[in-house]
């Protein structure tokens, strides 16, 4: 069955056709044409995009607990967690599943499993709206990491695999204070001898375990073929490493200097969308306007707020000065493939019919419509 979109701005990989028509057949985009056609739905002059593309989001989180000390049954927070992401009009989700965490009990560790086995059934079931990958984030000082890892990382829906280390005194919190505010307002009564025993505590699993974890999750990444991403690289020692591990994707780089150094080694980088909307990093660390302007920003994630990745590529259209089409391929064609999806990511003839219509209200884009293969999603 043919669909047409009509009367629509449609952003290409290299221009934007200011009125055209799209046609869809089989799920997938049969033609494009510069000019409308005499028929199909008519989208009003409303801007038509590829479907978003998100490989690191742990919105899930907030989902399946939505109070402190409440858990969500699990398979039901999946699918509000999934609705949320296609209303941002995101088509492609690698959910960022923690593999380890170095705070101990949390909600990461008690659903990581029954989340993973969740989404798995959710795709198999038709349940789901987007299309739901994995992206597995390893947490290299984690004891029990590989315990975590080796049941999930078989999966063929395992694109993405993250190598962290959030041990305090280095990368993301390298600056100890930060590490102190952001964690402490989790600890009641947080002393700062408490503070400090708990960063031993931490300097030392990381010392015990994280040189041995990482070169085994790299191992076991490579076989599989699966996309490897550094995380919080801080200078251009982080990036020598990353290129000896075979890293492809350098994921929240801290500072400048480690982000010039990720595009002078070709690494494609991730900044987070949450940081383009709210002007700064949540951390203290660079912003990600400050690296659009330099040219060392590849792609944008959601993070934790799905609707942030359109509204952070529709910032750098209107405040960095990228075009139109460079801005939605940071959401779209460049992480397609940074991760090995060759089928989306662009609006071209034979590609996935994956896509958004949307218009602005300012600085504010507002989605319309959503469509997976063809089948109008939103």
């Amino acid at each position: 069955m043919k669909q047409i979109l009509n009367h629509a701005r449609i952003v290409l990989a290299d221009h934007v056709i200011d009125n055209g028509a799209l046609e869809i057949e089989n799920g997938l985009i049969a033609a494009i044409h510069e000019q409308p056609l005499p028929t199909g739905e008519n989208l009003a002059g409303a801007l038509l995009l590829p479907g978003l593309v998100e490989i690191h989001t742990d919105n899930l989180e907030k989902h399946l607990m939505p109070r402190n000390g409440v858990l969500w049954p699990i398979l039901p927070a999946v699918i509000t967690h999934d609705a949320q992401c296609v209303a941002a009009g995101i088509t492609t989700v690698l959910d960022a599943l923690a593999v380890g965490d170095l705070e101990g009990e949390s909600v990461r560790l008690d659903t990581l499993h029954s989340s993973f086995q969740a989404i798995d059934q959710g795709m198999r079931e038709d349940a789901l709206r987007a299309d739901h990958l994995f992206h597995l984030r390893c947490e290299l000082a984690y004891p029990q990491l590989m315990d975590e890892l080796l049941p999930l990382i078989a999966h063929s829906a395992v694109k993405l695999v993250s190598v962290m280390d959030h041990t305090p005194g280095q990368r993301q919190y390298r600056d100890l204070e930060q590490y102190k505010k952001y964690y402490g307002k989790k600890k009641v009564g947080w002393s700062q001898d408490t503070f400090l025993a708990a960063v031993e505590e931490r300097k030392a699993k990381q010392a015990e375990f994280a040189g041995r974890h990482k070169q085994a999750v790299v191992e076991m990444a490579r076989a599989r073929g699966i996309a490897l991403a550094s995380h919080d690289d801080t200078d251009e020692a982080h990036i020598a490493e990353a290129l000896r591990d075979g890293v492809a994707i350098s994921e929240f780089p801290t500072t400048l200097e480690a982000a010039a150094a990720a595009k002078r080694h070709g690494l494609a980088t991730v900044m987070g969308a949450p940081n383009v909307v709210r002007g700064g990093s949540h951390s203290g660390n660079v912003a990600a306007l400050e690296l659009a302007r330099h040219g060392l920003l590849d792609i944008l994630s959601s993070d934790y707020v799905p609707a942030s990745l359109l509204h952070g590529a529709w910032l750098l259209h209107a405040q960095a000065g990228w075009s139109l089409p460079r801005a939605v391929a940071a959401v779209s064609l460049n992480p397609a493939r940074a991760v090995g999806l060759a089928d989306r990511g662009d609006i071209a003839v034979g590609q996935r019919a994956d896509l958004v219509a949307m218009t602005a209200r300012g600085d504010a884009p507002l989605v319309r419509s959503v469509w997976k293969l063809g089948g109008r999603v939103f």
